[in-house]
């Protein structure tokens, strides 16, 4: 008997590009660079979870309206079942406010694309992507 795969894992994350970099956090307990987000909530769009998160992670109070979609990845979950989906769509947001580490989050990196061995799968296709569109070297 053939197993059906979990639904896709919906998330949303903000990318903040500054001198060609973006911004990235390590979350508590975790040695891999993510994008600041999470998880899309029942009754929240992309951009409300993206302005949620950033927030959350990195203390930017975004609006959603004012968030830009950028791109949607779709590749294999980080620490999540085998097989398991995510599918994120990213937001660029050309705020001027400092981020700050939240409880959540034990530090923030400015990456490139040579920092991709330290990011998941989705962060490094974004990374690739954000590379692609001349944004971040």
């Amino acid at each position: 008997m053939t197993q059906t795969p979990p639904p896709p894992l919906d998330v949303a994350a903000i990318a903040l590009v500054r001198d060609r970099r973006v911004l990235m956090v390590t979350a508590r307990g975790r040695d891999v660079h993510y994008m600041p987000g999470g998880k899309v909530d029942a009754g929240e769009t992309p951009a409300e979870a993206a302005a949620r998160e950033a927030f959350e992670e990195v203390r930017l109070a975004l609006e959603p309206s004012d968030l830009t979609e950028l791109f949607v990845v779709e590749t294999l979950a980080h620490g999540q079942a085998e097989g398991r989906m995510v599918r994120m769509t990213v937001f660029g947001t050309d705020t001027t406010e400092q981020p700050h580490p939240s409880s959540e989050v034990s530090a923030l990196h400015w990456c490139d694309t040579r920092d991709a061995d330290r990011c998941p799968p989705a962060g490094r296709e974004v990374l690739r992507l954000l590379a692609a569109a001349g944004a971040i070297d």
